[in-house]
């Protein structure tokens, strides 16, 4: 069935892993919060609306990427996407790319005046990693530092980021958590390219997956889904609340089985959005542990 126009852009802009930008921004905020026992909302609501922005303006420069690049075919596993099912046009989509990084611009400018130099290299690298993502001659979705890249941008720097828009400072153990969050952020890359090995292996696009084959990479899902667990003693300077992620350990452990056990098809849809579900449970849970 045709979806509306409206429909077309929201699919576009795939809200079911949307909280992957926004689980740091949380977990950055909250552990400023702790440090400082104040909250800035305006840096908080920039930030977290501009992580946004550059996600879904990566995303759909990926949509229209992939598309021109051939990859996207019909036979490909993954959801529909806008541009090659002909619902958005390549320069209708490739314009709503560009308006949704000039949001994160706009956001950006506020966050450079609160925050200084910092933030102009943060957002900079940012919006130029999200059009490098699928676009230019090597796009890092076609290489195997996907989950890299992921981890770095969606971990470190924006728990660091958020966190630095608070208090305008840094801390060992801001980036500890960070890594905890940028790992399970990792994990929702490697759901997508295992997913779609071997259309991304005809089509040139030598992932992670495609270079290491399906069993190394459902070891690697196991290690991303349970290293945050074992690196929680990281966090043993707030007490016992350092152990309330644990609380989302069962889902991380449903997942991995289903992982294991399932055949490379449509169902790793499901699991892809249950990891990026899962992230955002352990982020809620983690920013519970430094604001109780």
């Amino acid at each position: 069935m045709q979806p509306s126009r409206l429909q077309a852009w929201f699919l576009a802009c795939r809200p079911k892993t949307l909280s992957v930008s926004l689980s740091p921004v949380l977990v950055g905020t909250a552990i400023a919060w702790h440090d400082s026992a104040t909250l800035l909302w305006l840096p908080l609501l920039a930030a977290a609306l501009g992580a946004a922005c550059i996600q879904i303006g990566t995303n759909l420069f990926n949509d229209v990427g992939d598309f021109l690049r051939g990859t996207d075919t019909p036979d490909r596993l993954g959801p529909k996407r806008a541009t090659a099912e002909g619902w958005l046009t390549p320069a209708t989509v490739k314009a709503g790319a560009w308006l949704s990084f000039a949001l994160a611009f706009l956001c950006g400018i506020y966050l450079v005046w609160h925050g200084g130099w910092p933030i102009v290299a943060i957002g900079l690298a940012s919006l130029a990693a999200g059009w490098a993502y699928t676009g230019g001659p090597k796009p890092i979705a076609y290489g195997s530092l996907g989950e890299v890249f992921v981890f770095i941008f969606f971990g470190l720097v924006a728990v660091g980021g958020s966190y630095y828009l608070q208090t305008l400072s840094l801390t060992p153990i801001v980036l500890g958590a960070a890594a905890l969050v940028g790992i399970h952020a990792a994990a929702v890359i490697t759901v997508n390219n295992y997913r779609d090995l071997e259309g991304d292996a005809k089509n040139g696009k030598n992932t992670l997956a495609v270079r290491l084959g399906r069993p190394p990479i459902r070891r690697l899902y196991t290690a991303q889904m349970l290293a945050p667990y074992a690196l929680l003693p990281l966090l043993a300077s707030l007490g016992w609340p350092a152990v309330l992620p644990l609380l989302s350990l069962p889902l991380a452990l449903k997942l991995i089985q289903r992982f294991h056990r399932e055949a490379p098809g449509p169902v790793f849809n499901t699991i892809l959005a249950a990891t990026a579900g899962l992230q955002l449970a352990f982020a809620i849970l983690l920013s519970l542990a430094f604001t109780i």
